[in-house]
């Protein structure tokens, strides 16, 4: 396991550059599977470095009252609850949808661990990188035989489903943002159509570059004329799941202003979740991008979807 002084620290100029930032994205405990912090610990570590807030994504449970009892206990920290539609909430469900608006949350993913796509997923990382931590107790589903039909959000054809819809329906209502989890490029521009359709005004395409996504630029300049931003997570080149070149050009080519940033972390073995933001933001400096393409990316467009601008 890598130890945390073997992990690289934040420079004070990118730490001001992503100041009122929220980390839109990041894993942390209370979980079913082991992370590097908890969130009460996170919510004041963030508020130290200036970071505004953060949304509590799980794959399995929302995390409304989670979120709610951080913001009790943090006064002032902006605590994002979640859900995401696998099947250990019932899949595409609009009850679920419903409750979570009504109990606070702000995003919602569709299907990731449970998506048809993520199940038929044949593509392979490259070697060397660092599988999910969900694999593992996916695997361990399947083996004890308890685990769940994929969640399906569009039918034959490439049409989105009606019950697809009525999450849309409500997503919209409630002006929660829509995070299209770990869907494919196809069904990706199926959901984002339907989604504009119905109402939606917050879209985020999850992590474009992931390997079961691989959202090719010519895809992510239509979704981004649509009105949709494109996740730029730390942990997918961190991890070697694409290279930080290939990262850098979809940002340049579809460009900083349709783009928002995100660690995705909380894993035990990555850095710490408080430095993501920052380290992207020295990265992103190194390789010519201006402060303001920072600021946009960082905090800008992540605090319009966590639904505080």
């Amino acid at each position: 396991m890598v130890q945390p002084q073997d992990h690289p620290q934040p420079s004070a100029r990118a730490r001001e550059l992503v100041a009122g930032a929220y980390d839109i994205h990041i894993h942390v405990a209370p979980d079913v599977m082991r992370r590097r912090i908890d969130d009460l610990t996170l919510a004041a570590r963030f508020a130290e470095t200036g970071l505004a807030g953060f949304v509590l994504k799980s794959h399995y449970v929302p995390t409304t009252e989670r979120a709610a009892v951080v913001r009790a206990a943090t006064p002032g920290f902006g605590a994002i609850g979640a859900i995401t539609l696998n099947a250990s909430v019932g899949g595409m469900n609009p009850i679920a949808v419903e409750i979570a608006a009504r109990g606070g949350a702000q995003l919602v993913w569709l299907p990731t661990v449970d998506s048809a796509n993520q199940r038929a997923c044949t593509a392979t990382d490259p070697e060397g990188a660092t599988p999910p931590m969900w694999a593992r107790l996916q695997a361990e589903l399947r083996e004890a035989g308890i685990s769940a039909d994929p969640v399906d959000v569009v039918g034959s054809g490439g049409v989105v489903l009606e019950r697809t819809r009525q999450v849309l329906r409500v997503i919209a209502k409630h002006d929660m943002t829509l995070a299209t989890g770990h869907l494919s490029a196809a069904e990706i521009d199926a959901v984002v159509d339907a989604a504009v359709e119905e109402g939606v005004r917050r879209i985020v395409i999850t992590h474009p570059e992931f390997t079961s996504q691989r959202v090719a630029i010519d895809r992510q300049r239509v979704l981004a004329a649509k009105g949709a931003l494109l996740e730029r997570c730390f942990t997918t080149p961190h991890t070697g799941k694409v290279s930080w070149q290939t990262w850098f050009e979809h940002i340049s080519a579809v460009g900083p202003e349709h783009s928002v940033l995100s660690s995705d972390l909380g894993q035990p073995f990555n850095p710490p979740v408080e430095d993501g933001l920052a380290l992207l933001a020295d990265r992103l400096l190194a390789e010519g991008f201006t402060e303001k393409d920072v600021r946009t990316m960082a905090v800008d467009n992540s605090r319009w979807l966590a639904g505080v601008k």
